[in-house]
């Protein structure tokens, strides 16, 4: 087949000199999305892509699985409930409360607010007593969260909007009268390209203007920091954390509230300029619970005094375990011997052991489904003798579990509402050997009957600690059943074997992750389970940089790749969307040394002329604000100009969706094109 031919695209003789070093930018003209130019050459590759795309084959089918629905883990205030669910012919999740007799009402629902499905909720947080709700919506993908805050018990709206509330936290006060928030500086006082940015700790009063909020906290402090806050259920302990960007560690401070008033609380240090990330809960029975990677890759739980919260006072309670990496813990308090429910990943599949509260001595482990994933561990906050916990493996879509200490039992206590039929697939781990002999993990998902060689995709992530479990997935489903393999490479720079993994493909040792993946795939192809013309790869964001990285470093190994959301202008990625809080993942190239390996990897910089690429498609979203879309149309430009042979390089640029949330039926249609593209390439 020969292939079409691509849209113009001028390259110029834009060449920056960085460190001494001439970086050539032939499109950089794409970077302004507002250019007749880049206006033209995006509907150009629009017709390009739609004249390449094949009939979407496994749209049906990715559709159906996906009416399994979905379920989250129930937040209790006293006798009400929140929850959220996903019906099989919602195109979002519904915010939910049950009243003490059990009646369900729904509160937030997405389409309710926005015919379109445009409109997403980003975050909720009951007030203690679970009488008020405030809740944060965005539109068009943007993730600009506006806060709103709303009377459970008659669904009318209490106040809102307040704008400028992108990824904050609201912690209640006792009563409901007011809350801590984060929120941003208005984008009036700040540089155009630094008002993503400037992050504040306020103290908000409900019902008043936020003109009177009272300043508590990051005045002066830099510009990239994000920003946590909790109080304590009763209200005594007040905890602000600080990181920088994205980076693995924090600063932390505490207040007594009952010592200074909630306006001017006398902050004390708990940790301050130490290459660790810690969190606090203030037990029910007075003493302080610290879960802390401090000394401890894996994290463990210490205990403290909350009157003297500095690390020289912590004790052990939970110890490192050597290869389980200990995410999670609640507590159960109404029994004759408290216990804790610890939740680990050990080798990224969940389990949660049951310990003496005191003493932290093993007691047993709390029964699971299955070797899955386990997330959203919650308790009563008023203490209680049940938890309540998320699960999910590759063929079991989202369900709720409720374990009861007393009987040590079980229990699904919330099934996703829809009935799928689910396509037997035989899931294995295996373990793989990198280029320094590091021994990698992969879950590798396959039909259950028949034998390779077989079209396969390769996924992978590999940054800021961010774990590769099992998780039902309608698109790797639907690719099985059609009779393909589907790996998931959990790879350096991921969470999964704890800090030192993440820390082992981060800043100077990203290349760690990209050898990871090149191992997987020689792995795949040594075992049979693949060959080279028939192994494609895909990932998105971070993910969406390792693909880019793979494709040039090894074009000769894959034969397809689906790139979403990518970075892949590593000198540049700084100046555009969130790109200034990842300089702490990444590194710099304001830095001589950290420009060094940012350019030694930086996919758009090692596109070469007259080398035949892997068939390319890219999937970018026009309003994603944390990865700005001229990073794909750089490259797609670069490879379209430099690719030899007939493997096509094109680009699905899609409007009115951003980095994250989305409706099922865009999500779909994603999953949909993006199969259609990999099987086409592939012979599946």
């Amino acid at each position: 087949m020969t292939r079409e031919p691509y849209p113009a695209a001028p390259r110029e003789e834009t060449v920056d000199l960085v460190h001494g070093t001439p970086v050539p930018d032939p499109y950089r003209w794409l970077e302004d999305p507002d250019s007749p130019e880049t206006e033209s050459w995006l509907l150009a590759q629009a017709e390009l892509f739609k004249r390449e795309a094949e009939p979407q084959r496994f749209k049906e089918r990715i559709g159906e699985l996906l009416r399994s629905g979905s379920v989250g883990t129930p937040t209790w205030r006293g006798e009400r409930r929140f929850f959220s669910r996903r019906t099989p012919d919602q195109e979002h999740a519904v915010y939910y409360v049950a009243d003490a007799d059990g009646k369900e009402r729904a509160l937030i629902d997405p389409m309710a607010l926005d015919a379109t499905g445009l409109t997403t909720l980003d975050t909720v947080q009951p007030d203690k007593e679970g009488r008020l709700l405030a809740y944060q919506i965005s539109v068009g993908g943007t993730e600009e969260s506006v806060l709103y805050v709303l009377d459970v018990a008659t669904g009318g709206r209490v106040e809102g909007p307040i704008d400028r509330c992108r990824y904050s936290p609201v912690a209640w006060l006792p009563g409901g009268e007011a809350y801590y928030y984060v929120r941003r500086l208005p984008a009036t006082e700040l540089p155009e390209n630094e008002r993503q940015f400037h992050r504040r700790v306020y103290l908000h009063r409900v019902g008043t203007s936020t003109e009177d909020d009272v300043l508590i906290f990051g005045d002066g402090m830099k510009m990239t920091n994000y920003y946590g806050v909790s109080v304590s259920r009763d209200g005594r302990w007040l905890q602000v954390s600080a990181s920088e960007g994205t980076a693995p560690r924090n600063d932390l401070w505490v207040a007594d509230l009952t010592a200074s008033p909630p306006e001017r609380p006398a902050l004390r240090v708990v940790q301050e300029g130490v290459d660790a990330q810690t969190g606090l809960v203030f037990g029910r029975d007075g003493r302080l619970y610290v879960h802390t990677d401090r000394d401890a890759s894996r994290a463990r739980i210490c205990v403290a005094d909350p009157a003297e919260p500095g690390h020289e006072s912590w004790r052990d309670l939970i110890p490192q375990d050597p290869e389980a990496v200990l995410s999670d813990f609640a507590i159960l308090d109404d029994l004759e011997r408290p216990v804790m429910l610890v939740s680990w990943t050990r080798h990224a599949i969940s389990e949660i052991t049951v310990h003496d509260l005191e003493t932290g001595e093993r007691l047993g482990e709390v029964p699971t489904p299955g070797l899955g994933t386990i997330g959203g561990l919650a308790e009563r906050p008023e203490g209680g003798h049940e938890a309540w916990f998320g699960y999910t493996d590759n063929t079991t879509p989202p369900s709720i579990q409720r374990y009861d200490a007393r009987t040590g039992e079980t229990s699904l206590w919330a099934a996703s509402p829809g009935a799928v039929v689910v396509p037997p697939v035989r899931t294995e781990q295996v373990v793989y050997r990198s280029a320094d002999g590091t021994d990698v993990r992969m879950l590798v998902i396959s039909p259950v009957s028949g034998s390779g060689p077989r079209p396969t995709i390769l996924y992978g992530y590999g940054g800021f600690g961010l774990s590769m479990t099992p998780g039902y997935s309608a698109s790797i489903l639907a690719w099985v059943e059609a009779g393909g393999v589907y790996a998931i490479a959990q790879l350096r720079g991921g969470g999964e074997e704890g800090e030192e993994w993440h820390r082992a493909g981060m800043l100077g040792n990203k290349q760690n992750v990209f050898d990871d993946f090149h191992a997987a795939a020689e792995h795949l192809i040594a075992t049979g389970v693949t060959t080279a013309d028939r192994l494609g790869i895909s990932g998105g964001s971070n993910g969406g940089l390792l693909v880019g990285a793979a494709l040039t470093q090894r074009p000769e190994l894959y034969e397809a790749a689906v790139c979403s959301a990518p970075l892949l202008d590593m000198v540049r990625y700084e100046r555009f969307g969130l790109g200034a809080t990842w300089n702490v993942e990444y590194g710099s190239a304001d830095d001589p040394e950290q420009f060094g390996w940012l350019l030694g990897y930086s996919p758009y910089h090692h596109v070469v002329e007259s080398v035949n690429y892997p068939a390319t498609l890219f999937t970018v979203f026009q309003s994603d604000t944390r990865v700005h879309p001229l990073h794909a149309w750089k490259m797609c430009a670069a490879l379209q100009h430099a690719s030899t042979g007939d493997r096509p390089i094109v680009l699905r640029n899609e409007t009115e969706v951003g980095h994250g949330a989305r409706s099922i039926s865009r999500s779909v249609d994603l999953s949909a094109d993006t199969l259609t593209f990999l099987a086409k390439h592939l012979r599946l």
